[in-house]
């Protein structure tokens, strides 16, 4: 999932900080404030991942800016949980941007569901791969929390995705 947030508060010279409502200072507070909702609101048993990748505030050396735009992902293999996420990733960005007199507006737009590996699909096709290629050249991969368009098809028929490469 895409998260948007925009910090709206009130530029003006970094010297004078007390006639600002600086959103860089904010949106630093929002950014850790967020790691919460993985560590410490979610079920650590449920793999999830937030990370904001992108941040955005132009100002300079001297200038508070007016606005700071930020940019990340979230992403987790349980649907109930990621859309109570996302009301937490909303209630803490705007929260916090309140209680320091700015505004924030939060999009997130939902991406890709969760790709969900039929078990009995999946242990066939391991056996298929062992048969063919021997057991050496088959490998189990960790969780990876990369999105996939084939995701799709998963929650809607038993379905096995697996990556097919070859090594050096």
């Amino acid at each position: 999932d895409e998260i948007r947030i925009e910090i709206h508060g009130k530029g003006g010279h970094g010297a004078m900080p007390h006639f600002c409502v600086d959103p860089i200072s904010i949106s630093a507070q929002i950014i850790v404030a967020l790691q919460q909702v993985i560590s410490r609101i979610g079920n650590p048993a449920i793999p999830s991942v937030l990370t904001i990748g992108h941040i955005e505030g132009k100002g300079a050396t001297n200038v508070i800016p007016p606005i700071v735009k930020m940019q990340g992902t979230f992403r987790t293999f349980d649907e109930d949980w990621r859309h109570r996420a996302h009301k937490k990733i909303k209630d803490i960005a705007t929260g916090i941007a309140s209680s320091f007199d700015a505004e924030a507006k939060v999009d997130i737009t939902i991406g890709y569901p969760f790709l969900k590996n039929d078990e009995d699909l999946t242990n066939a096709c391991r056996k298929a791969a062992i048969e063919y290629l021997g057991d050496s050249h088959v490998e189990e991969l960790g969780i990876w929390m990369a999105a996939e368009d084939f995701s799709y098809y998963s929650q809607a028929v038993p379905s096995v995705f697996y990556r097919f490469g070859v090594r050096n």
